[in-house]
């Protein structure tokens, strides 16, 4: 008996409508559907009649149930793996599983379908010729900081995800690290509650101050229009550091001079300099 067959099959991340006629049926000729949470790939299975074994794979089980997943493709089943929502491996568990798949010469094979990150670039309105996904901005502040501020030169458009914990922060720390750019904000794409927010940064944050937040979020970000002209954070730092040696000259007046030098914000210049000096 020859190799099983790993499909890797989007499905929706929320409006359940949102399933191609492709992965449906994958879905009921497998024999096992991976899945990483059990409880909400059965809702979506009950409600299209698909009546298929289940077993999880998740962040905390991925490498061992990974193996024994390969174990059964080897012995010739044919094996869905499906995450919470969207096209798995996307900020999701799957990627382990995948790369064992392809060291072991098992045939994969992508059931496309929705992903969040392409539906929230699709009515951004921002260019989508080139963009990069970022995934979730770290959480904690110091890194945080020093995520967004690797990302002040990059010219293609930024997609990120958030928690609507830390959704004010993470934008105040883009405004004063990054600029006033545009950008949307979707919530709960496809779901009942859908909201896309649009304008610059900081008339973002006005519009939700008085809101709780709540459901998924993705960000869309305008890149770097500035050119290639605009310095380097290290080249930032290596200014600032010239120009306060003396003694004399203090923090402030430092970076209101590396400002007028570069055309940078002040703000994102004073970012960059307590960035190394807290380090």
């Amino acid at each position: 008996m020859g190799n099983g067959t790993l499909f890797i099959v989007a499905t929706p991340i929320g409006n359940l409508e949102d399933i191609t006629i492709r992965a449906l049926r994958v879905l009921k000729d497998v024999d096992l559907i991976a899945a990483e949470d059990t409880r909400r790939t059965a809702l979506l299975l009950r409600h299209y009649g698909i009546d298929k074994p289940l077993t999880s794979l998740h962040d905390h089980n991925e490498r061992a149930k990974s193996a024994s997943l390969i174990s059964r493709l080897l012995e010739g089943s044919f094996i869905a793996y499906v995450s919470d929502a969207g096209t798995p491996g996307i900020s999701d568990p799957g990627f382990l599983l995948i790369r064992q798949a392809i060291a072991k010469s098992i045939d994969i094979v992508t059931i496309p379908g929705p992903s969040s990150v392409i539906a929230a670039l699709s009515i951004s309105g921002i260019p989508m010729d080139s963009f990069t996904f970022q995934g979730f901005i770290p959480s904690k502040p110091v890194r945080r900081r020093q995520f967004l501020a690797s990302l002040k030169e990059k010219s293609e458009t930024l997609v990120f995800f958030e928690s609507p914990r830390r959704v004010m922060s993470s934008l105040h720390d883009i405004l004063e690290i990054l600029g006033d750019r545009e950008m949307t904000l979707s919530r709960e794409l496809t779901k009942i509650h859908e909201e896309t927010y649009r304008g610059r940064v900081a008339s973002v944050m006005e519009a939700l101050e008085e809101k709780n937040i709540k459901g998924e979020i993705t960000m869309v970000l305008e890149g770097n229009r500035e050119g290639p002209g605009m310095p380097s954070s290290d080249d930032v730092w290596t200014r600032f550091k010239s120009i306060v040696k003396d003694g004399t000259t203090s923090t402030r007046d430092g970076v209101n001079r590396v400002a007028l030098e570069t055309g940078m914000p002040k703000k994102a210049v004073y970012s960059i300099v307590l960035k190394h000096l807290e380090t």
